[in-house]
């Protein structure tokens, strides 16, 4: 009889600097969902990341119990995976300190995010700001992660993450698993309904080119009703020629789940007015029943303590395991 094999090990996180879109559902938190079974999943709302950049500390707080809300209203289950904040695990920030010592500058400096977000804003390069990639680097070696589900934007910081893990090893004895970017097979990309050939984000400025997992349903619609289409008036899905009914077709087969090819058949011979309305009605259909859970979550104050509090003992416990062998091998005195 054969030994089970043990589960890949991912690690993920997100910052709680906004409410989340249909973007960050489809390329992100739909895989967390669907990777639970598969995989050993240790899934974090990235608090200590998001302070490089200036937030008011009642929303902060009131972002990441809405994040953490939304997570499991999406079908996270803390049964299956670890679920926690970030800050509450101190390992993260002590094992960031020690890694900042066996990184670079020069390579820290490399990094594609670091010079995007400084030329952003130049009034707030702040070191945290620096020093970003090494604390991601921290929470994914502190759990032994060998896949990290990322974009192309945070391949670079994965890659540096395995370089210093690697230099650590060479110094020291084998202490760190070398982390792998992972591409899920569950993801797509959703763009702008406004701006269709650039990624929906958050942080876009006009209120009209996101919609946010939070919106009610006449916001949803009237967004999707001013959505950018073409004046060619066929529904098919062709990115280079048409970004915008493409970008729909792409959202509509993750909220109703088909296929971006069983929809192209469904709306065959449709007008776009009425194309875009059903496309709205598939996301507030899916979001309908999300939205009351995530709501009913809040309003659980004592469910939510319990879910923090019993994630942060888990994900404690593995990362300070972690922590203690490094402490071990860098020279620091035990007690």
């Amino acid at each position: 009889m054969t030994e089970p094999t043990a589960k890949k090990v991912i690690f993920s996180a997100v910052k709680p600097t906004g409410i989340p879109t249909l973007g960050s559902y489809a390329g992100a938190l739909k895989n967390w969902v669907a990777m639970q079974d598969e995989y050993d999943c240790i899934y974090c709302v990235a608090d200590l990341h998001s302070i490089t950049v200036a937030m008011v500390p009642a929303d902060l707080r009131k972002n990441t119990l809405d994040m953490l809300a939304m997570y499991l209203a999406l079908g996270i289950d803390p049964e299956k995976c670890t679920l926690f904040v970030q800050s509450h695990v101190s390992a993260h920030a002590e094992l960031a300190w020690v890694l900042n010592c066996y990184t670079q500058f020069g390579e820290a400096k490399r990094m594609t995010q670091f010079k995007e977000k400084s030329k952003k804003a130049p009034d707030n390069v702040n070191v945290g700001l620096f020093d970003y990639p090494v604390l991601m680097a921290a929470d994914i070696l502190l759990y032994g992660a060998e896949c990290v589900p990322v974009g192309q934007d945070q391949k670079q910081h994965v890659e540096l993450a395995r370089n210093i893990a690697q230099r650590f090893n060479n110094r020291y004895s084998p202490t760190f698993v070398l982390p792998e970017p992972f591409m899920p097979k569950y993801g797509a990309k959703i763009c702008g309904l406004q701006n269709p050939d650039k990624k929906m984000s958050k942080s876009d400025d006009n209120p009209h080119d996101c919609v946010y997992l939070t919106d009610d349903a006449d916001t949803i619609m009237r967004k999707f009703k001013a959505a950018v289409t073409d004046s060619d008036a066929s529904i098919k899905y062709d990115r280079a020629n048409k970004p915008g009914i493409s970008n729909l077709l792409t959202i509509y087969s993750v909220f109703a789940k088909v296929s971006v090819e069983q929809a192209e058949k469904e709306f065959a011979g449709c007008g776009y007015a009425q194309f875009k309305k059903r496309v709205g009605e598939a996301v507030c259909e899916f979001l309908r029943p999300v939205q009351a859970e995530c709501r009913r979550i809040l309003a659980d104050k004592s469910y939510l303590q319990s879910v923090m509090k019993t994630g942060a003992e888990k994900a404690a416990y593995l990362a300070r395991k972690t922590l203690s062998k490094v402490y071990r091998k860098v020279g620091f005195v035990q007690i």
